[in-house]
């Protein structure tokens, strides 16, 4: 935040404020994990390791409140519990946005993000999301609570009429020059059940490049410069979801 104040950057265009925080965590770890480790669901904070949809809600929480000129802790943690839970507030595991397409539909309801995916050309993605009822095993809290796994179908069944748009993977380049640094990008995926493998940001490079800023496994918050090639390079990975945020 001192950096921020003395670069002004709340004088910049919310995507720029983004690709700067972003680059910021260079090379921070990625750690998996991080909001399941309590038994009752509450608000995590950790700057210091990410996994790629920790990285895209922290840096996009610190963006904001930057863009706000508030600067705040206190601000940020608002900003954070708005974007990360379905009713802006810790209600237990299931109001946490588990699924990625709901985050940008909850997001978009609360003005925070502007799903752009289908005016960018994007195609139907026909989807039934039900992989975690169907993976009850590899969710801990599901596992051991009948209750909560009860009220996961219940979010599920809700999200059965959500219209999901996504930009295959062979036309991702053709739209680069209306990408935007800063815009968000869920990746797709084949698998059963499941709407997005992977996140993360636009960055536009000094050479031109049109990349994707993201929580690596293997290699933490990094920059793969090439964001079509990124998604050709896992065969999971079908194609692109695009928000862009709002300030």
């Amino acid at each position: 935040m001192d950096y921020a104040k003395e670069h002004t950057l709340s004088d910049q265009p919310l995507g720029i404020i983004i690709q700067e925080v972003g680059e910021w965590f260079m090379d921070i770890p990625y750690v998996a994990g991080s909001l399941d480790e309590h038994e009752q669901e509450r608000l995590v904070v950790k700057l210091d390791g990410f996994d790629c949809v920790t990285f895209v809600e922290s840096t996009l929480a610190l963006s904001r409140t930057i863009a706000d000129a508030s600067y705040s802790f206190e601000s940020f943690k608002t900003t954070l519990i708005e974007q990360r839970y379905r009713a802006s507030a810790v209600d237990g595991y299931c109001s946490r946005l588990h699924y990625f397409s709901e985050w940008i539909y909850r997001n978009e309801e609360k003005g925070a993000v502007q799903n752009i995916t289908e005016n960018l050309g994007g195609v139907r993605l026909e989807k039934t999301l039900n992989f975690m009822s169907s993976h009850r095993d590899s969710y801990p809290q599901l596992a051991s609570s009948d209750s909560l796994f009860s009220e996961l179908i219940d979010v599920e069944n809700t999200l059965a009429g959500l219209d999901l748009f996504y930009i295959p993977q062979n036309q991702i380049r053709a739209v680069y020059d209306l990408l935007q640094e800063g815009d968000i990008i869920a990746l797709a995926t084949d698998i059963n059940g499941l709407d997005v493998v992977h996140t993360g940001f636009v960055h536009k490079s000094e050479a031109g490049e049109t990349g994707l800023m993201h929580a690596s496994t293997t290699k933490g918050v990094t920059v793969s410069p090439d964001l079509q090639d990124y998604v050709e390079n896992n065969k999971r990975q079908i194609g692109i979801l695009v928000a862009r945020p709002m300030k």
